[in-house]
């Protein structure tokens, strides 16, 4: 089988590959670009470890082909910090103990990330909702919620302080 050319912007750098056609995205992130955050749980679509963003979407690496994000924006845990500062919700996630074993972690991270991006204050009910494509076999999930819920007002805290708006604590 031949390879095909692709090009994608991965965490905000344009890359160009060439891949074979049946390859997962998943694959072609962890193998092809050496970004191993995202992880391969079950590759069948149900525990959601393999879970990034395209363009702006949460999506499950494992159901993608690799050649289906030429011309796409790709965004992995690896993408989420910024001049080595953690994500608010990366630090949620540590501070609230949103992590045991961390396989799961980046996923949830990433379908965090999303949620939090179109919804500001999600209540808890919203906020497993959101999680119930994403399995976690350690935590029991309450840490998680309470990780999300902190890393909202972490982000929010974030955003009146770039802002220049001094918020009392």
């Amino acid at each position: 089988m031949e390879n095909v050319k692709i090009r994608s912007r991965v965490n905000g750098k344009d890359i160009e590959s060439e891949v074979e056609p049946r390859k997962l995205l998943v694959h072609y992130i962890r193998e092809d670009l050496g970004l191993t955050g995202t992880h391969v749980g079950c590759d069948t679509s149900n525990c959601g470890a393999c879970t990034v963003l395209v363009d702006g979407k949460a999506v499950k690496s494992c159901t993608m082909l690799a050649v289906q994000a030429n011309g796409r924006e790709i965004t992995t845990i690896e993408g989420l910090s910024r001049q080595g500062k953690l994500h608010p919700i990366q630090e949620a996630f540590l501070e609230k103990h949103g992590l045991q074993c961390g396989y799961c972690t980046s996923g949830m991270i990433m379908t965090s990330f999303w949620l939090l991006r179109k919804n500001r204050n999600p209540t808890e009910e919203e906020i497993r909702k959101n999680l119930s494509g994403n399995l976690c076999r350690c935590t029991g999930y309450q840490s998680i919620v309470d990780s999300i819920t902190y890393a909202s007002k972490l982000m929010k805290a974030d955003e009146t302080e770039k802002e220049g708006i001094m918020v009392e604590q």
